[in-house]
């Protein structure tokens, strides 16, 4: 009893930490650029119009990313009681957690209570996995169900017979396809048991047919949750543009992504890099975590030939398309972690592992300390000639100088305190980076990162019962204006959605049926050249952009169709 006590307790101390990490900061800021604010967006347009299938940020269809994470993200909005800053980082805090919960129930059934521990420990500070915790996207939430369907097929191949578990993989995979696509590759599990199966390796146990056969129908029953409503309701209107819509979605933003990507370009190897920087401080432990890999896999264990395989599936997956991004492997992440789990106690007390882990701490911490100090001490002024571009004040540069500072001085701080014991060191050095980072840098980060006093300012100027047309704006302005926002097309830069010109022209004309009552805000450089800008109203700048407010008296006839104008400085 007692010791069961002792497991309980431990796990709620990490689960204590893991929230107070990923949760510090929470209603401190605003949706950051770039997807976060189009996230919210769009899931505000489904608690104001109750439209869940077909999403529109402004007056354009959305068709790049499935709704599932905005159904959640509106949930939780609705829940905060309509607080868009408590509600939005709400689905990716609760999957965050529940994923760490998944990954240390699977090393103590896979292994002991202690290793589930430790793999909890070292996914909570990977630096790509709390990042990305702290942030209102998809991949939260995608790492969640990717991490439940391993679980559920894990248990089946490494502690089977288990249909249930089995069946719980396959609804979770297939939750996971509908919400980001890659959400089956957790069924390439599969794989490496089949060959280990074959090769007599003890420990794996195969699903039966009807067990196979149960993964499948809850693997479509899961994809049903929205191909269902959709396909139905597409079928039964037969409107081209939700034929297109379905099109798009399902084929252009997912097939043409992976075999002809547009953007994000990179070498073949560049994940390698990922896991060497962003999966850090787990990754320090690869020189000899390779070797010691090898021993037990030529020792025909199981547990280490299944996760680690279905990683190297998971890199090599993503490393064959032009188009890469760090967030693509994070699934693989977790299951890195669980099979480092083992190892570490071990590796722990040798002395090259330490002192690796322990200068670590002590070069970020000695980086951060002596960059808040050159912010602060140099002369004339670094801090704010290197801020001040941006648009942060003299304080506000200064207050972020000292924090670096301050951040510095605690990990250099842990690193001495527990210089004996490294990986406690890590994880209060770590931990109070995070902390410190919300509590002392969102309140300032967030005057740049979200245009809500510009959009204060707008509101202030036009008064109660203007009406706002909007040109080059984004998804964050519709977020926060405190009316309706007439659109004229998607197209927040000159080259990607509607250009300018085009939007141009059709504010121009909507302005002139209400000239007395009508307003045009706009990006400065979306600005034609023929604007009288002594009648215009500058509303703000955030992130370096400047925006401004234009009655029709600074909008000549014509002037809509003009070129764009050359920005001020």
């Amino acid at each position: 009893m007692a010791t069961h006590t002792h497991r309980t307790r431990e796990l709620a101390w990490l689960l204590l930490a893991a929230f107070v990490v990923i949760a510090a900061g929470l209603g401190l800021r605003d949706p950051w650029p770039a997807d976060e604010p189009r996230f919210a967006q769009l899931s505000r347009f489904i608690l104001d119009s109750g439209e869940w299938l077909f999403l529109r940020r402004g007056d354009e269809l959305y068709s790049d990313k499935s709704p599932v994470f905005m159904w959640l993200q509106a949930s939780a909005i609705a829940l905060a009681g309509g607080s868009l800053r408590l509600g939005f980082l709400l689905p990716s805090l609760l999957a965050s957690l529940g994923t760490l919960w998944l990954v240390y129930d699977l090393g103590r059934r896979l292994w002991t209570h202690r290793v589930g521990m430790a793999a909890a420990w070292l996914l909570l500070f990977a630096l790509q996995f709390t990042f990305q915790a702290k942030r209102a996207q998809i991949d939260p939430l995608l790492l969640f169900f990717i991490t439940l369907a391993n679980y559920g097929v894990l248990r089946q191949l490494l502690r089977g017979p288990d249909p249930r578990a089995w069946g719980l993989g396959g609804l979770a995979a297939g939750l996971g396809t509908i919400t980001k696509a890659v959400g089956g590759l957790s069924l390439l599990m599969a794989l490496p048991a089949a060959w280990a199966a074959w090769r007599g390796w003890p420990r794996v146990t195969m699903p039966r047919p009807r067990t196979w056969v149960l993964g499948a129908v809850m693997f479509a029953l899961a994809t049903l949750v929205w191909f269902g409503p959709l396909f139905l309701t597409v079928a039964r209107s037969g409107e081209a543009w939700q034929q297109d819509y379905v099109h798009t979605l399902l084929f252009h933003q997912t097939v043409n992504r992976y075999t002809a990507s547009w953007d994000h370009h990179k070498p073949f190897w560049y994940h390698a890099g990922v896991v060497a920087t962003l999966w850090l401080p787990a990754a320090l432990a690869l020189p000899w975590a390779i070797p010691a890999w090898w021993r037990r896999l030529r020792r025909r264990d199981a547990r280490y030939l299944l996760p680690l395989a279905w990683v190297a599936m998971v890199l090599l997956f993503f490393s064959v398309p032009d188009g890469k991004r760090d967030v693509y492997i994070m699934p693989a992440l977790p299951m890195f972690c669980l099979a480092l789990a083992p190892l570490s106690p071990g590796l722990l007390r040798k002395a090259g592992p330490r002192r690796l882990l322990l200068g670590f701490v002590l070069a970020i911490g000695g980086v951060l300390l002596m960059a808040g100090l050159a912010m602060l001490l140099g002369e004339p002024g670094f801090e704010q000639r290197l801020l001040g571009r941006r648009g942060y004040t003299p304080g506000e540069s200064a207050w972020l100088a000292a924090l670096l500072a301050l951040i510095g001085g605690w990990m250099l701080g842990s690193a001495a305190l527990f210089r004996r014991a490294a990986a406690r060191a890590a994880g209060w050095a770590l931990g109070g980076l995070w902390v410190f980072y919300a509590f002392g840098a969102y309140p300032v980060l967030d005057r740049q990162g979200s245009p809500r006093e510009v959009m204060a300012e707008v509101a202030r100027h036009v008064g109660p019962g203007a009406e706002l047309g909007g040109v080059a704006w984004r998804e964050q302005h519709l977020l926060l204006a405190d009316r309706p926002l007439a659109t004229f097309g998607f197209g927040p830069d000159g080259e990607h959605g509607a250009p300018w010109p085009e939007q141009w022209r059709k504010a121009a004309a909507w302005q002139a049926e209400k000239p007395g009552t009508r307003w045009i805000f706009t990006l400065e450089e979306a600005m034609p050249a023929c604007v009288d800008r002594d009648s215009a109203h500058f509303a703000g700048a955030t992130s370096r952009r400047r925006w401004w407010l234009l009655p029709a008296t600074a909008v000549p006839p014509g002037c809509g169709a003009g070129a764009v104008a050359t920005p001020s400085g």
